[in-house]
């Protein structure tokens, strides 16, 4: 079996992190979410982390538990209204946010992995989000710039896996997943199933293996953000 299979989430995260990290984590408020790799850099105790991921889980789950252990220095996010840890942590000063529109983050991570150190784009332009940015007129409109993310680390959770570390995510959690696999320098992915090389559809593969490093297979909570349901 490919050496890219580790035991366990401790295992996997082993020699890769380091205080003061930017770390990619893929997912979509809790679909999709690393949450094992999630939980042992919790019990790592690696601080003073900027995490860019579309948002922060809810409190005391998914990336939720990093801001309870207060780990988390700055987040690069789209979407933070689910967390009043978060909320309780900003409004203090102890939590640093650059907010992203949700396309530019994951062009940002997208652009980041494919080498691209930065690109303009319309979105944001006249708004908070364009102060101190370049600016620029292409065809009689202006853009801003907005600068690739090269993480040290991408965290991700995929549907099936196989040793090779090839992946294929289901439904939702396709967003910001394939995007922060690329960004990182280094990526583990944590997987429902490990399968046999080969069985995968090539055509159906979403992350090729040549961006994951490392990989595990778990258990997973798959918690439901918002339960909303019909009476009875």
């Amino acid at each position: 079996m490919s050496n890219k299979v580790y035991s366990d989430a401790a295992a996997a995260l082993d020699g890769l992190l380091f205080d003061g990290m930017t770390i990619a984590a893929g997912g979509f408020g809790l679909c999709g979410i690393p949450e094992l790799l999630i939980a042992a850099i919790r019990d790592a105790g690696t601080k003073d982390l900027t995490v860019a991921s579309n948002n922060c889980g809810v409190d005391h789950f998914g990336l939720g538990v990093l801001l309870d252990t207060k780990q988390i220095k700055k987040m690069i996010s789209s979407y933070v209204g689910e967390n009043d840890e978060f909320m309780r942590q900003y409004l203090a000063g102890e939590l640093e946010i650059e907010f992203n529109p949700q396309g530019t983050l994951a062009e940002r991570l997208r652009a980041g992995g494919a080498g691209i150190p930065g690109f303009y784009t319309a979105t944001g332009v006249g708004t908070q989000i364009a102060e101190g940015k370049e600016h620029k007129e292409f065809d009689g409109k202006t853009y801003i710039l907005e600068r690739g993310i090269r993480a040290d680390l991408g965290i991700v959770k995929a549907w099936k896996g196989d040793a090779e570390g090839n992946l294929v995510y289901r439904k939702t959690a396709m967003n910001f997943n394939p995007e922060c696999a690329a960004s990182g320098k280094v990526t583990v992915a944590e997987v429902e199933e490990i399968v046999p090389v080969g069985s995968l559809d090539k055509a159906a593969i979403h992350t090729p293996g040549i961006y994951v490093q490392r990989i595990i297979q778990g258990q997973h909570e798959k918690r439901i953000e918002k339960r909303t349901v019909r009476a009875a």
